[in-house]
Formats: structure tokens, C-alpha cells, sequence
């Protein structure tokens, strides 16, 4: 597998278990805290922006949010890629139980650090009409 596609899916994986789960360990969030750029940035489904410093009070706010949240990254392309980065595009579906679930469709461009660590460097993400 594409190292950045699995990147995609190793984040959600992550992502799934810190929101639908209160007795994750604070060590989850940092490890997932640890995948992003200080630069960071994103466009959120509903528009709004969020930096760096917001995902960070964003997550944290999470832990068990969303109990029994069921995240699935499907149909993942490679957009473009090379030694400094890709952009890996995407489509998420989320559900919660007894909840129509929701569908979006993410692209995020990826960074490698000088430490040849993948780091996300921006995401944008639309709802499913």
C-alpha cells in the first residue's frame, strides 16, 4: 500500500478510537496530534477554517464524544506524489449508531519532514450532496 494512502487510513483509525471511545488513553490523542504539521490548516464540511493551535483544542475535546462512531476510508487516490509530499484524495463515511450515516469527500496534501516523517499538512473536506 501507497505509504501516504496508509497514512489516511492509520489517522482514522486513531480518530475512530479517541471519539468513540471515553477510556482511550491521553496517549491516543498525542499520537494522532503527532501526525500534523504545525502549519496545518483545514477546511472543515461546514466551512469554517481551523489552524494547527483549533485541531489541537478540537481533539482534545473529543475523547468519547461520538460513542460507537464507525469511521471508513474508502476509494483512495493518489492525486500526485514525490519525495517531499503527495496529495491523497478520499472519501469518508461516518456513522454513528442509530444515525444516518454521513459520507465526505477529503483531500489532503501531505508533507515528509526532514526526518522523512508524513505529516498532514492540509485537509479539505465536502459533505456528500
Amino acid at each position: 500500500m501507497n505509504r501516504f494512502v496508509k497514512e489516511v487510513f492509520d489517522a482514522h483509525e486513531l480518530i475512530q478510537r479517541w471519539f468513540s471511545d471515553s477510556a482511550s488513553p491521553e496517549q491516543v490523542c498525542d499520537e494522532l496530534l503527532a501526525r500534523f504539521s504545525p502549519a496545518y490548516s483545514m477546511v472543515t464540511i461546514t466551512g469554517h477554517r481551523l489552524d494547527y493551535p483549533a485541531l489541537c483544542a478540537f481533539f482534545r475535546a473529543q475523547r468519547g464524544a461520538k460513542s460507537g462512531l464507525k469511521i471508513e476510508v474508502e476509494m483512495p487516490v493518489v492525486i500526485a506524489e514525490s519525495e517531499k509530499g503527495a496529495v491523497i484524495a478520499y472519501q469518508e463515511r461516518q456513522q454513528l449508531p442509530g444515525q444516518p450515516e454521513t459520507l465526505r469527500y477529503s483531500t489532503v496534501v501531505f508533507e515528509v519532514d526532514a526526518q522523512g516523517k508524513i505529516l498532514w499538512r492540509h485537509l479539505h473536506e465536502t459533505p456528500a450532496a
